[in-house]
């Protein structure tokens, strides 16, 4: 006998391209985003981790700037007669020195965590567990963070007011720092640095006619 005398129907398996049936509608829901890694971070939450903006153009300066040095230098030496290999290469070492002093470090933040990578080194302190913050400078302030494992890292304070999503990161962690009780030092600062923010989006929104 065939199998359709059983009475019995095979459920057909659904392939990718089928329209939605009646009884899937309102049962669908939407993908979840994909975070860094490929994990999904599921609906209305931020990415887990973020780099600060402006570190490509950043990078690009610091490269013109020590180029235009040696080719300015090197164009000195050749206009008086001095060129050599010997300037060549001490203008080559000069216009490295410039370059290292130029080259911005790239700050990368996770879930309680900030690596500020530079030239020469990399920073890593934990922000889910923080000891102090300061802040370091009149006109451009440097944004100091200390942990109690004894890591220490420091950073423009510009960095973190121009990105929302950094700032969201390390005011998260700040907050579990206070909740822990490890922060002695930096409530302050975490709320000079929020109002700075909120005004800086105040003032986005102004500009493109939201508010």
């Amino acid at each position: 006998m065939r199998n359709s005398a059983s009475g019995h129907r095979k459920s057909r398996v659904p392939r990718a391209g089928d329209a939605p049936s009646v009884g899937d509608m309102g049962r669908r829901h939407s993908q979840p985003p994909l975070v860094a890694g490929g994990r999904s971070s599921g609906p209305g939450t931020v990415r887990d981790t973020a780099r600060a903006h402006g570190w490509r153009s950043d990078r690009r300066w610091a490269i013109g700037c020590a180029c235009a040095a040696f080719v300015l230098a090197e164009l000195a030496e050749w206009d008086t007669g001095d060129l050599s290999l010997l300037h060549t290469l001490l203008t080559c070492g000069i216009a490295l020195v410039v370059l290292a002093m130029l080259w911005p470090a790239q700050v990368v933040a996770g879930e309680g965590w900030l690596t500020v990578r530079g030239p020469l080194r990399t920073r890593r302190v934990r922000t889910d567990a923080l000891s102090g913050m300061w802040l370091i400078g009149d006109l451009a302030c440097s944004l100091v963070l200390r942990d109690i494992h004894g890591g220490r890292a420091e950073i423009d304070a510009e960095v973190v007011v121009a990105d929302p999503v950094l700032w969201h990161l390390l005011e998260s962690g700040v907050h579990r720092s206070q909740e822990r009780g490890t922060l002695r030092t930096g409530a302050r600062v975490l709320t000079g640095l929020g109002r700075r923010v909120d005004g800086e989006a105040r003032a986005i929104l102004r500009a493109s006619g939201l508010d």
